[in-house]
């Protein structure tokens, strides 16, 4: 229903939003020329249609439509499937897919395969004139077993009859198929059928163990059938499967045919016996063409017009299912693009773009369940809050060092082994968390981990990268100095460096701060020094006329002319962190979006990988966002000369 609903609001929206952009365009007074920038600005509704596009799309090409409108035709589609995959077998032997007989093709390849043997033979320059004449006597002989099994004279009454009962359980399946009642289900039946039905689940529907609270699977298309016409292809295809068996398990060998080509395996079998290891070339040559005599007698050889019948019932039987199909057929067409449920056996799978892009209802669905404390991703929620004492907060940011530099001693047990605290001791156990105060909500889980790596690597890189690119920009021994360190470092991918910084600084937070305040911090520099150093120097000279200190012209001219450039290297910088993070998280990590997506990549949870990804790309809009805005309220001069 939900889907359904957002579907009707995505097209009202995008059609909303049309009109209304239309309707500006009409009446809307643009003074601004072509070129300048505030004819960019605005164009909500426009950003209405894209986002609306974007789920459409999404919505269209994972087959949600499909799930939310007719929520039983991936279950109906995995019926009609199976009985394709079993007509598969029997179709491939007449010309109805394929351009000629199974048998006309096997006689062609086997032609062509005792062809180039015999030729090889009389070529061959390691066989004597006695060893080819009898090699391709073999051959000779090989070959003439095929007229034994194309000859009409020669198939026996009992295969024609059993071709002819093949045959009419086909026609007699169609017949049966296509009256209303079938396959003729009782009451009872139909009730432990769909009851069946109904504990398996919908068509992606995800389990969460009751007792653990952890995410068990998504069944991915229900294979009970849930509907009557469901149910019909189901039992046809399991009639298919048994007369398929029938089918191949008989043999055109007729006494003649089974005489010969005794008689042949068994010369050739005495011949190979007599060679010696000398004669190997020969030996082969011989087992070659056995194993063509073999693939003969396997093969289903008939008659040109043996199995006319049966093709004509088969045929007959395609049409029959496929009329019964009815509108099933066009909501496979138009609502599952790009692929339809394919059967493998008795399972069903999705095949296209459904099946590697994950619906928005499964995966809001799993966002939620990841999201709660109680199920979570590896018992850690993506994001929750829990409650926090101050001491903790506290502990984290004080350095205990800060109670080492006090003076005296810390405190020694009695001899009564009572401990009596001094203010030394106080202070350690303040610094360390080791008291009771009050309790504050705090966030935690996967995202909150990643959120806050990325911010404290990206805070460290700003707070040092801008005034040493500052420095670096205004002076020539900073520059002189510290450039050839930056451009040492800066070109190496962070890759290339997280193995190194994760083996010396740990797999915990320590080492991932690191590498993204190494990613942030020539950034920054480069920002900065480019900022510094593109300073008109008409304001400079300006300042200096004024009386303005050196101070004063860092502050008020050289540092707001660079904000733009610093702003600018904070939005670049944010990108290359994330990148940088989930990277380190999939090296070594326990918690975080890139952990998260590497377990998840392992086991093949699509839903889960797309999750990650759209959590990634909302943080980094969320950034980006924020800094937009920062951008419009601190330099609203920029790009304006």
């Amino acid at each position: 229903m939900l889907t359904q609903i957002v579907t009707f609001l995505i097209f009202f929206a995008v059609i909303g939003c049309i009109l209304y952009g239309r309707r500006l365009i009409k009446t809307e007074k643009v003074d601004a020329v072509f070129g300048n920038p505030e004819r960019a600005l605005g164009g909500t509704h426009w950003v209405i249609v894209g986002s609306s596009f974007l789920l459409l799309v999404w919505l269209y090409y994972s087959w949600d439509i499909a799930k939310g409108f007719y929520p039983k035709s991936a279950n109906e589609l995995c019926q009609v499937a199976k009985v394709n995959d079993s007509l598969l077998g029997l179709k491939y032997q007449f010309p109805i897919n394929e351009r000629e007989l199974k048998s006309t093709s096997q006689i062609k390849q086997e032609n062509r395969n005792l062809a180039l043997i015999s030729n090889e033979i009389q070529n061959s320059g390691d066989l004597n004139d006695q060893q080819k004449t009898i090699l391709v006597d073999f051959v000779n002989r090989t070959n003439q077993l095929i007229p034994l099994l194309t000859n009409e004279d020669l198939l026996e009454n009992e295969t024609k009859q059993e071709i002819n009962n093949i045959t009419g359980k086909i026609n007699l399946l169609t017949e049966n198929f296509q009256k209303p009642d079938y396959p003729f289900e009782t009451k009872q039946e139909l009730n432990e059928r769909l009851k069946a039905a109904n504990e398996e689940g919908g068509w992606g529907i995800t389990k969460v163990n009751a007792g653990s609270g952890s995410i068990e699977n998504t069944i991915e298309v229900p294979l009970i059938p849930a509907t009557n016409r469901g149910l019909k292809f189901h039992t046809a295809a399991q009639e298919l499967n048994l007369i398929s068996d029938e089918f191949f398990k008989l043999r055109n060998h007729n006494p003649e045919f089974k005489n010969r080509i005794k008689e042949i395996k068994d010369e050739i079998k005495v011949y190979r016996k007599d060679l010696n290891d000398s004669e190997e070339v020969a030996s082969t040559y011989a087992k070659n063409i056995v194993k063509i005599a073999r693939r003969i007698e396997f093969a289903s050889i008939y008659p040109p017009n043996a199995l006319d019948a049966m093709q004509n019932a088969i045929v007959k039987f395609d049409n029959a299912q496929i009329k019964i199909q009815g509108g099933l057929r066009f909501i496979d067409i138009f609502l599952f693009p790009a692929g339809t449920i394919v059967a493998s056996g008795p399972s069903c799978s999705e095949q296209g773009s459904g099946r590697w892009l994950p619906k928005p209802s499964d995966t809001f669905n799993k966002f939620i369940l990841m999201s709660k404390p109680s199920v979570g991703y590896k018992d850690i929620p993506l994001l929750w809050i829990k409650m926090v004492d101050i001491s903790y907060m506290v502990g984290f940011i004080l350095p205990d060092w800060i109670a080492d530099i006090l003076p005296g001693e810390y405190p020694v047990h009695n001899k009564d082994g009572t401990v009596k605290q001094n203010f030394k001791g106080a202070v350690l156990k303040f610094v360390t968390g080791e008291f009771k105060l009050l309790k504050l909500p705090v966030p935690y889980g996967h995202i909150w981990d990643s959120f806050m790596r990325v911010f404290l690597g990206l805070i460290l890189g700003i707070i040092i990268g801008v005034p040493l690119g500052l420095f670096m920009g205004l002076n020539r021994f900073a520059k002189g100095f510290f450039d050839p360190l930056i451009e040492l470092y800066r070109p190496v991918p962070p890759l290339a460096w997280a193995p190194l910084i994760i083996s010396v600084l740990g797999i915990d937070n320590t080492g991932k701060i690191f590498l993204l305040f190494m990613v942030s911090l020539s950034i920054m520099i480069i920002s900065a020094r480019a900022g510094a150093s593109g300073t008109q120097l008409s304001k400079i000279h300006a300042a200096h006329s004024l009386g303005a200190s050196k101070k004063q012209i860092l502050r008020h001219v050289i540092f707001p002319n660079s904000l733009p450039e610093i702003l600018t290297g904070i939005r670049v910088a944010v990108g290359m962190c994330w990148g940088t993070l989930v990277a380190a998280e999939f090296l070594a990590g326990t918690t975080g979006i890139g952990f998260v997506e590497n377990v998840a990549k392992k086991y093949f949870q699509y839903e889960v990988i797309w999750i990650t990804i759209f959590i990634m790309g909302m943080l980094g809009l969320l950034f980006d966002v924020t800094l937009r805005k920062l951008i419009d309220k601190y330099i609203p001069w920029r790009g304006k000369g």
